[in-house]
């Protein structure tokens, strides 16, 4: 069931697009703002209210890396693996973070903290290697920076 915000916040972009199909999207990032990420139960409220079949609002979740369909962390780390991150230092920061933080990607550390997942590209291949937390970029990263950096996520 949609809560009452995210009704609201849905008909709003309603407006905007000529089907309701189009909202899909927008919709669902409208609740994984709600809630952190987009359950089962999500998918088919959001398929019933835009008329839609839940395959197809699924189809569309899960082709799209930042529509979170299991719970994740209170920060999610992208790190970039593109073929730039790589050569520049990836495998040592992939390396550092896991150790740091015990966690492989896919996962979340046991305090809800973070959540690592891989990214195919961040789009600034000449700053490599690149990182995002949430919604904040992270340039030319290295090892010695990561404890610093982290800490600022509570």
């Amino acid at each position: 069931m949609l809560q009452e915000s995210e009704i609201l916040a849905i008909e709003h972009e309603l407006t905007l697009v000529p089907h309701k199909s189009a909202a899909v999207i927008e919709a669902l990032k409208i609740v994984q703002q709600h809630r952190g990420w987009v359950s089962d139960e999500a998918v088919a409220a959001i398929a019933t209210h835009l008329d839609m079949s839940p395959a197809a609002v699924d189809s569309i979740a899960t082709f799209y890396n930042l529509i979170f369909r299991k719970p994740v962390g209170r920060h999610v780390i992208l790190l970039c693996d593109s073929i730039s991150c790589y050569v520049m230092g990836y495998k040592t920061l992939y390396a550092a973070l896991q150790k740091q933080l015990n966690i492989r990607f896919g996962e979340t550390t046991p305090d809800q903290r973070f959540t690592l997942l891989p990214n195919a590209c961040l789009g600034c291949c000449d700053h490599a290697p690149a990182l995002m937390i949430d919604a904040n970029l992270h340039t030319d990263v290295t090892v010695e920076q990561l404890e610093t950096l982290l800490e600022k996520y509570v």
